[in-house]
């Protein structure tokens, strides 16, 4: 973890440090040592794009429904792709709670923290029965397409 904060601070100036943690608690609305835990845990989060961290917050926050709280203590969700990790693998979460396929307290985390190979192991393969189309919709979602079947009202 040492390396990655290093690196992480190594090519940015003390001003764009402080712009960069300025902007984290006011996006995610934290206290400077909630942005001290999710730099702690995930160094990156220093040198990604301000434009970045705001789509991925609004998606988080809104679409999804998380806490504030909920993403200090899991900030390397920050740093997976919103087009082919987070949205995608979202939908596929959504589609099963509301069809009654997966448990309604199931944590979000733990279906974006996991291996490609995993999620469709743990995700998609034992409803193969109950919704053959999932494996098609949810590689059209990673390629940037919402399928008719994950458009929720």
């Amino acid at each position: 973890m040492f390396r990655h904060a290093l690196h992480a601070v190594a090519f940015l100036s003390e001003d764009k440090i402080a712009a960069k943690v300025e902007h984290l608690k006011k996006t995610f609305r934290w206290s400077d040592a909630e942005v001290g835990i999710a730099v702690s845990k995930a160094p990156k989060l220093l040198t990604m794009s301000i434009e970045s961290l705001q789509r991925r917050s609004e998606f988080l926050i809104s679409e999804v429904g998380l806490e504030m709280t909920y993403i200090v203590y899991r900030p390397a969700m920050l740093m997976y792709s919103l087009e082919g990790r987070l949205r995608p693998r979202y939908y596929v979460v959504k589609f099963l709670k509301e069809n009654g396929l997966l448990s309604r307290n199931r944590d979000y985390y733990s279906a974006v923290k996991i291996t490609e190979k995993e999620f469709v192991e743990k995700f998609i393969c034992p409803h193969k029965d109950a919704a053959p189309h999932l494996a098609d919709d949810y590689g059209a979602a990673c390629r940037g397409e919402v399928p008719a079947r994950f458009s929720f009202t």
